[in-house]
């Protein structure tokens, strides 16, 4: 039999027993029907640790419920799009007349939404043509290069397509990295995608880690990194569901960052763009915690 337990009469957590006829629905899923959001916005609240089964934090959207479980979130589940996370201003690394390079912090979309990084730096640089010419995921930081017309963005795309961009990150992944550098060279999405793998730091429960990458495959680093059997730690979508270190359930997105952004000047022969985003204070926090500075 369906229980719902509703929300207390001062706002208190709302809580719902799964149903035999919601058997093995996903926790994305049940909490979407529940709290009548879609499916983002559910994960949007599983990613933010406020909703638990049976008592217990989950974190994995595709977490598969049983007949009697109960789901319960917390009484005030933070919007995603709350005005008070939105920064005020973006970090301009490097910029020239034809593009500038961002530092993007975690949270924010780079385009496509009503706010974004790159309304953001509309608003902030007053060029109402700026657009972004390539993305991160919601939860990765780092450089991220905008165009500032046209014409410049059009010469940037052909640079990205003929694959002469080579982007950097740091992450930190379950387990030890045994080499000190390796290449994964697998298909994504029926598509070649290569990662440049070099170990800086590792122990037996994680390894922080130097990717290069010259192909842009969707999700390429989580994904080769989990085939790799080393998911990048804080992966909802492709990390491990097994976590020995209690601590890194209240790791709240991915161990991901852009730390280095290098190609060819489209617009200057034989200049190049080179810049540097140096790693969040989330970050070295997670390396401290995990021994790996």
């Amino acid at each position: 039999m369906h229980q719902t337990t509703g929300r207390g009469n001062r706002g208190g957590p709302a809580a719902w027993v799964v149903s035999r006829a919601e058997n093995g629905m996903s926790l994305q899923d049940f909490l979407a029907a529940k709290l009548g959001l879609s499916r983002r916005a559910a994960k949007q609240q599983i990613d933010a640790r406020v909703v638990r089964v049976d008592g217990q934090l989950v974190w994995m959207a595709h977490h598969a419920l049983k007949p009697g479980a109960v789901v319960s979130a917390a009484a005030k589940v933070p919007s995603p799009t709350a005005v008070s996370n939105r920064p005020s201003k973006a970090t301009i690394l490097w910029q020239d007349e034809f593009y500038l390079v961002a530092d993007k912090p975690a949270g924010i979309v780079v385009n496509e939404a009503a706010f974004s990084l790159e309304s953001l730096l509309r608003e902030q640089t007053g060029n109402p043509d700026l657009r972004a010419s390539h993305r991160l995921d919601r939860d990765t930081t780092g450089c991220v290069l905008f165009s500032k017309s046209d014409a410049a963005h059009d010469a940037i795309v052909r640079v990205f397509r003929e694959h002469r961009v080579a982007k950097t990150y740091r992450t930190v992944v379950q387990g030890r990295w045994d080499a000190q550098s390796s290449t994964i060279d697998l298909q994504i999405d029926g598509r070649r995608a290569l990662s440049q793998v070099r170990c800086i730091r590792a122990n037996a429960r994680a390894s922080h880690l130097a990717v290069r990458i010259e192909t842009g495959r969707t999700h390429q680093i989580r994904r080769h990194l989990a085939m790799a059997r080393h998911p990048v730690l804080g992966d909802a979508e492709h990390g491990s569901k097994l976590l020995e270190d209690p601590r890194l359930v209240t790791l709240s997105r991915p161990l991901l960052h852009a730390v280095e952004l290098e190609l060819d000047h489209p617009m200057r022969p034989g200049a190049q763009i080179k810049v540097f985003s140096p790693l969040p204070q989330f970050f070295h926090r997670w390396l401290g915690i995990l021994r790996l500075e």
